[in-house]
C-alpha cells in the first residue's frame, strides 16, 4: 500500500505526519481482555479530565485545527477521536462491535490520534491519497448514511473516498471477515515520535488480540521530507 499526502493537506498543515499498519489478523466478535484494558483507560480519563479539557491534548487540538484550516466546525463534525473520549467522560459506554473495530478504538483514545482502521481487500488500486473533501463529493459513512465531506480530511483510493477523521467509508470498513487490515494514523500535530508510538502500540494490541504477528508499518508525510 502507498500513501500520498497532497499539496492541498501540505497547505493546511505542513507539519502532518502518518503511519500505515498492516498486517495479517483474525478477527472476533468479541475479547474480554481487551476490553477490561478500554474499561481501564475510561476509568483513568474520569479522573484525569473534562470535556473541556480533552480539546487540549495536542492531537485532537491539532486535529480541530486542521478542520478549520480545510472549511470545517469541528464542534458540528468531531473527529472520531474526540469523540470516543467525550462518550467515555459523559459516562456512555462505548458501541461494541467486533474486536478489530474496539482495538482501533482503543489505540485512538490511547493517544488522541483519528484512525482509519480498514479491509485492505476492499480497497480500490494500490494508493491512498489524502486530500480534502469537495462540494457534493459522495461519502457513505459507517452506519451514518450519506454525510458531507466537503471540507474534512479525506482519504481516497482509485474509486473515491474511504476515511476521514470523523468516519470511515460502508466500502472498505473491517468485518468479522476482515483478514488483511489497514490502519492510517492522522498525526496532524507532527509529532512523529508519538504517531511511532502509536503505530507500535497497534501492532502490540494486533499481536495479543488478533493472532497476528504485527505486520509491519511505515511513516508518510508530505513530498520533499524523508
Amino acid at each position: 500500500m502507498k500513501v500520498i499526502v497532497s499539496q492541498e493537506i501540505e497547505r493546511a498543515c505542513p507539519e502532518f505526519v502518518g503511519a500505515c499498519v498492516e498486517a495479517q489478523v483474525v478477527n472476533t466478535q468479541y475479547n474480554e481482555a481487551l476490553w477490561q484494558e478500554i474499561e481501564a483507560m475510561g476509568e483513568r480519563f474520569r479522573r484525569e479530565l473534562t470535556t473541556e479539557s480533552l480539546k487540549d491534548i495536542t492531537s485532537i487540538a491539532a486535529t480541530r485545527r486542521v478542520y478549520k484550516a480545510c472549511g470545517k466546525d469541528p464542534s458540528r463534525y468531531r473527529p472520531a477521536s474526540e469523540a470516543l473520549i467525550r462518550r467515555m467522560l459523559q459516562g456512555k459506554e462505548l458501541y461494541q462491535r467486533d474486536t478489530l473495530v474496539d482495538l482501533v478504538n482503543l489505540a485512538s483514545i490511547a493517544y488522541g490520534y483519528s484512525i482509519g482502521g480498514f479491509d485492505a481487500d476492499r480497497f480500490v488500486g494500490d494508493t491512498l491519497t489524502l486530500g480534502i473533501g469537495r462540494e457534493g463529493e459522495p461519502y457513505e459513512g459507517i452506519g451514518r448514511g450519506m454525510i458531507n465531506i466537503h471540507g474534512l480530511p479525506v482519504y481516497r483510493d482509485a474509486e473515491g473516498g474511504v476515511g476521514t477523521p470523523t468516519s470511515d467509508h460502508e466500502r472498505t470498513k473491517m468485518t468479522i471477515d476482515t483478514r488483511h487490515l489497514v490502519v492510517l494514523i492522522n498525526g496532524y500535530d507532527g509529532d512523529e515520535q508519538r504517531v511511532r508510538k502509536n503505530a507500535e502500540y497497534i501492532q502490540e494490541l494486533l499481536r495479543k488480540y488478533c493472532q497476528s504477528d504485527g505486520g509491519s508499518y511505515f511513516i508518510y508525510k508530505k513530498r520533499g521530507q524523508a
